[in-house]
């Protein structure tokens, strides 16, 4: 019988670990400046308009929003699925998995120009708006997800942390088809406007999730110089390797069936040849770069036992996110309405013309921002919680 897992909080005192943070938390400096700036100023020093009313922000927001998602499938697959090789993380997992949803919630909130307009979303409720439902679905999946590490913490309540990581799990599901479903709802939009969304972000959290968590697995252990076998990263490896060529399936069918619809044909032709930047972004940054490429490198058999490889897998695989986040969130958007289908349709309000957009500075910072403020919190509970396993053993699988 294998022996229980210890646990401990991160205990290095290298200069490297603390370097990390001061950079961290001047990324966070950096997020607040720029939301700070465009709420003195104005959202005219963005390059948001009329035509495109989510920006770079957004796509920040998305990724860790669906990324957070992801990051709690580790725990799932212990709890919900039984997969005991996994147990191990499941802590991490979910504590990883809040830090992310904070951090994106943090990017949509200083983007409202006046954050204290949240306090109307959460007490007037338009339960025909998604946007409605997502306060209910972000903030019950904080609570839950903290509920069930509490429980998995806690060794008089272990027995109570199966229910509740079903219940996360469900609940983490609901809450990324409310995010697709965010754009599928959108009818007027021909770049939405299809349930296929709904399910595509479901595979595309489990993707970017679990290529955040690899990285910061492998960097906190390498901090605190705790043994993780080989045979770990091997198995999150393949499962990533999954997860991206399904990514890769989902957007192949959600063309098609785009392409099977002739009124779609002019937005197909739009991201797939004349485009511009977003073909561009389409072809080679989230096909070559974020799908086919990490898949050459995760299942190339010479590269099977390379760490470095599986960094790289990683990297690629969240550089590909945010490109299929940037052409479906601001290339949906640049594409024209089409108002009056099989009507010509001339005025001064842009009718028929591809909308404009280039990410400004302060977006950046505000976006990267959140980015950082993730990981920071991240980095400051695996500090003062017994959250990391002590070692990652081929005994422990």
């Amino acid at each position: 019988m294998a022996a229980a897992t210890q646990y401990s909080e991160i205990k290095t005192r290298s200069s490297g670990y603390w370097a990390l943070l001061i950079l961290l938390a001047a990324g966070v400096l950096i997020g607040i400046a720029g939301a700070h700036h465009m709420d003195v100023e104005g959202h005219h020093v963005s390059g948001m308009n009329n035509q495109i009313v989510w920006g770079l922000p957004h796509v920040f927001a998305i990724f860790l929003i669906v990324a957070a998602s992801g990051a709690l499938n580790i725990a799932s697959l212990a709890s919900v699925f039984a997969k005991q090789a996994y147990k191990p993380l499941a802590r991490f997992s979910a504590i990883l998995s809040i830090a992310l949803l904070v951090g994106g919630l943090a990017i949509l909130l200083l983007d409202l120009g006046r954050p204290d307009r949240l306090i109307v979303a959460m007490t007037y409720y338009n339960f025909k708006s998604i946007f409605a439902w997502n306060i209910i679905l972000y903030s019950g999946f904080v609570v839950i997800v903290a509920a069930y590490l509490w429980l998995m913490m806690e060794r008089r309540m272990q027995r109570w942390s199966k229910p509740a990581g079903l219940l996360a799990f469900v609940w983490r599901l609901v809450l990324t088809t409310g995010t697709g479903s965010i754009f599928g709802f959108l009818v007027a939009r021909e770049s939405y406007d299809t349930a296929l969304l709904a399910p595509m972000f479901i595979i595309m959290s489990f993707a970017f999730g679990l290529a955040v968590l690899i990285l910061l697995l492998m960097l906190s252990f390498s901090l605190d110089r705790r043994e993780l076998d080989p045979s770990h990263l091997l198995r999150l490896r393949r499962l990533l390797g999954i997860f991206t060529a399904s990514v890769f399936y989902f957007v192949v069918v959600f063309h098609l069936t785009k392409l099977y619809g002739t009124q779609n044909h002019g937005f197909e032709a739009f991201i797939l040849m004349d485009g511009g930047i977003y073909t561009f972004l389409f072809w080679f940054a989230q096909i070559g770069l974020g799908n086919l490429l990490p898949l050459a490198l995760i299942y190339t058999p010479s590269l099977q036992q390379s760490s470095k490889s599986l960094v790289l897998a990683c990297l690629l695989v969240i550089a590909g996110a945010f490109a299929q986040l940037y052409i479906i969130i601001v290339g949906g958007q640049a594409y024209p309405l089409n108002i009056f289908p099989g009507y010509i349709v001339e005025s001064g309000f842009y009718d028929g013309v591809v909308g404009e957009y280039a990410p400004s500075l302060w977006e950046f910072m505000l976006g990267f921002g959140g980015l950082t403020a993730s990981l920071l919190i991240a980095l400051l509970v695996l500090r003062v919680l017994p959250i990391m396993p002590n070692a990652l053993s081929a005994e422990a699988q």
